[in-house]
């Protein structure tokens, strides 16, 4: 996208790289909260229908992640994730004094957005949840139970139904493609306790966006921990056949007019 930013921000454990993108006469911030093994370039496409909705957009790359430092997909504890997500929101606050600030996560990114909006209340105007990591996910206590992780990485096929999305993120070489990691998976199962006794983000407007064949974070699990999050601000939008990444999907065009649907009665308020 033309105009696109590049920031540098000294995080909890390194050099954090931020990507902005501007909007002319912007009405809010936007914050995007990238996933697992992934990285904030991933999110052109959000990024452009979130700056032709009026909003300034931020996203930084977490550690362990694309362009930031640290050991790949490394991350010891998510609260330092938080406290650099935090960082970018201070620096778009800067730019954009006054601005509402809505936060998007998705993924793990919706694990990091869930325990912000606990750790810093009244400071987003919004909370959106994209096949959140919340709630009951099973998959790194499985994982952990093992004496060696198995090097299975992400299955492109399972992110959406497009082809070409899969065939994008295997060629992505900021995208890791190796095995989980233990630290990681220890992190992933602390931080879901912390999230699910953190207590409910009140009044907070939370939209919760998901496919219903999310075969990477089952829905199921995800509806525990956002049911539980809720303050009782909810809308809920479930997909059918879609798969884990919403923003990519065949649908998504009926996804970004929810998203931006939402928002705009957010902000109308």
């Amino acid at each position: 996208m033309a105009g696109t930013r590049q920031h540098t921000l000294t995080g909890t454990r390194g050099r954090v790289a931020v990507r902005e993108w501007p909007a002319e006469a912007p009405g809010h911030v936007a914050l995007l909260v990238h996933g697992y093994g992934e990285h904030s370039g991933r999110y052109e496409e959000v990024a452009g229908v979130l700056t032709g909705h009026g909003a300034a957009v931020y996203a930084s790359d977490h550690t362990g992640h694309g362009r930031s430092d640290g050991e790949r997909v490394v991350i010891e504890d998510f609260e330092d994730v938080v406290t650099d997500v935090h960082a970018v929101a201070e620096l778009a606050r800067a730019a954009h004094p006054g601005l509402p600030v809505v936060m998007v996560g998705h993924s793990m990114g919706g694990l990091v957005a869930a325990r912000y909006a606990q750790r810093h209340p009244g400071e987003l105007a919004a909370l959106v949840l994209s096949g959140p990591v919340i709630g009951d996910w099973e998959l790194p206590r499985r994982l952990l139970a093992l004496d060696e992780i198995p090097d299975t990485p992400v299955s492109p096929a399972s992110l959406s139904r497009d082809p070409a999305v899969g065939v994008a993120y295997a060629a992505d070489p900021l995208v890791w493609h190796g095995p989980m990691k233990r630290p990681t998976l220890e992190a992933f199962v602390r931080t879901l306790e912390t999230v699910a006794g953190g207590g409910d983000v009140g009044a907070l407007p939370l939209l919760w966006v998901h496919g219903d064949d999310d075969r990477l974070v089952p829905l199921p699990g995800s509806r525990t921990g956002v049911e539980t999050l809720s303050g009782g601000n909810l809308t809920e939008r479930i997909y059918p056949g879609a798969r884990h990444e919403l923003f990519n999907e065949t649908n998504r065009a009926e996804v970004f007019a929810d998203l931006t649907r939402f928002l705009d009665a957010v902000l109308a308020r």
